[in-house]
């Protein structure tokens, strides 16, 4: 359990405001990089991760795009475009070489813990989508991020792999697969606290439980000046900083907003929320031992994409399907229903109203969504799970994502599926914004918000050599390198305990 700390620095060198996975990750890689510095952490929560770093959250996938179809979209003429997937297979790469080091140097526990070897699948069924699966297949292989990915549709093969989804399917039904034996399961949750609790064992690093960043604005000088609040007893503080990281999931945006930066100006959110199938048959539980994707509905956000989710949560073994989509008005889980309605400002209503009006299918997918009963839920399951059975199965709330809308120079205003970081000129202030694929890909979004805001200090031969050491892969391209990919990948299933290399060629 991550401890709550009394002591505050007035005028720390950074400050964090979530005690989420994006939060841990910078504090960690600061504190690596520079073992003097000052950091103060603020969360309105009494426990770390409990949003959406949280294993029952949406984030427990290691997502590397092995199997999330929404990252290798078809293009008008046919083929698959790769380069978001392959991009985010980097990224997760990264996240193991530092995950990889920080178990290396006796900074967090154990690997299994937080992360074990689990094959990435996705699913399809009829004619037109086992055309789309091949063509995917064909075009990642090409790239040696994907080397050892499995592709099949023969039916006697696939019940080997999935025979809970093949169990009572239509024979005549056309299916097809792919299977990638190095996929991962991850407790984003688990490894968020371990990070925290390393942390506070530093000289200089405070983190606070019940305790609200209100109002934060710059200076003349140039330092921040954040007001806090202790929920709990209502006292109120003044902390100076002279960088300040925003990394509270969908509690992000109104800080951003906030703190009144142009960059900031124009940003909009669009809350979607989700609901998880819980499986709690344990015999139903143990046949399934895949995450398995199949091909969003058309209008759905990429959050929604469904799945059947094996996952170990406090060390046990579950089952999860979904998630189902849903509207709220609340940013974040334990937010509050006047979130949206608060967010909206002069600078922000002609983008959210030209995005609202060019996503008028994502709405009516949500409202249908929401108006779902057991029964619908269940035809949705069984698409996946033809044979499931409701008693076997409880509804249960998963997170609140909140999806960027933002200023376009010719379109008014879109609506971002992704993650984006939103920084002040002088690089004293950074937002993180957004969701999927997020805690995956912490280590590299955090390493851009470096680039951004510690420029400098980045250039500098010490803070170049620390990163390499840490990130043996930093600066260089594993796509373009087999070799060098080879190296890495050996080096963390070996130190993170997972499948070996030479299984999956």
């Amino acid at each position: 359990m991550v401890k709550h700390d009394n002591s505050f620095e007035e005028y720390p060198d950074v400050v964090l405001i979530g005690a989420g996975i994006m939060s841990a990750t910078l504090g960690m890689l600061l504190k690596q990089l520079q073992p003097d510095i000052t950091i103060e952490i603020f969360e309105r929560l009494d426990v770390a991760a409990a949003e959406s770093s949280d294993a029952w959250n949406n984030a427990g996938t290691g997502h590397s795009a092995f199997c999330e179809l929404n990252y290798t979209p078809e293009k008008p003429d046919g083929t698959v475009e790769t380069s978001k997937a392959v991009k985010i297979a980097e990224s997760f790469e990264e996240s193991r070489q530092f995950w990889a080091y920080l178990i290396q140097q006796n900074l967090i526990k154990l690997p299994e813990t937080f992360i074990r070897s689990i094959p990435h699948m996705s699913f399809v069924w009829g004619e037109e989508n086992v055309h789309y699966l091949k063509k995917r297949h064909q075009a990642l292989t090409q790239c040696n991020l994907f080397k050892g990915m499995q592709y099949s549709e023969d039916p006697e093969q696939l019940k080997q792999w999935i025979p809970l989804i093949m169990e009572g399917r239509d024979r005549s039904e056309k299916v097809a697969a792919t299977r990638m034996d190095l996929g991962t399961d991850v407790n984003f949750g688990a490894l968020t606290r371990c990070m925290f609790n390393q942390l506070q064992e530093n000289d200089g690093v405070h983190l606070h439980f019940g305790q609200e960043v209100r109002k934060l604005k710059q200076l003349e000088n140039g330092l921040w000046q954040l007001k806090v609040k202790e929920l709990a007893t209502g006292e109120k503080r003044k902390i100076k900083a002279k960088f300040v990281f925003i990394g509270a999931g969908g509690g992000s945006l109104p800080l951003l907003l906030k703190s009144d930066i142009p960059e900031g100006k124009g940003f909009g959110g669009f809350p979607v929320s989700g609901q998880w199938l819980v499986c709690t048959n344990p015999e139903v539980i143990e046949r399934h031992q895949a995450k398995v994707y199949g091909k969003a509905s058309v209008g759905s956000p990429p959050m929604s994409v469904p799945h059947l989710d094996t996952r170990i949560i406090n060390g046990k073994k579950a089952l999860l399907f979904g998630p189902y989509a849903g509207f709220s008005t609340k940013f974040l889980k334990s937010g509050s229903f006047m979130d949206l309605p608060m967010s909206i400002k002069a600078n922000n209503l002609r983008p959210m109203l030209i995005a609202g009006i060019k996503n008028i299918p994502l709405t009516r997918y949500l409202i249908n969504e929401v108006r779902q009963s057991a029964s619908d839920r269940l035809a949705s399951l069984r698409a996946f799970v033809p044979k499931a059975r409701m008693e076997d199965w409880k509804l249960e709330v998963a997170g609140q994502r909140v999806q960027v809308i933002k200023k376009h120079p010719t379109e008014g205003g879109i609506l971002e599926f992704g993650t984006e970081v939103v920084s002040a000129a002088d690089g004293s202030i950074a937002a993180l914004l957004g969701a999927s694929p997020g805690a995956s890909t912490a280590v590299s979004i955090m390493l851009n918000l470096l680039q951004r805001c510690f420029k400098d200090q980045l250039q500098s031969v010490a803070w170049q050599a620390k990163l390499k050491e840490m990130i043996p892969s930093y600066g260089k391209s594993l796509a373009k390198d087999p070799q060098l990919l080879e190296e890495v990948r050996t080096m963390t299933s070996e130190v993170l305990g997972l499948t070996e290399v030479e299984k999956v060629k």
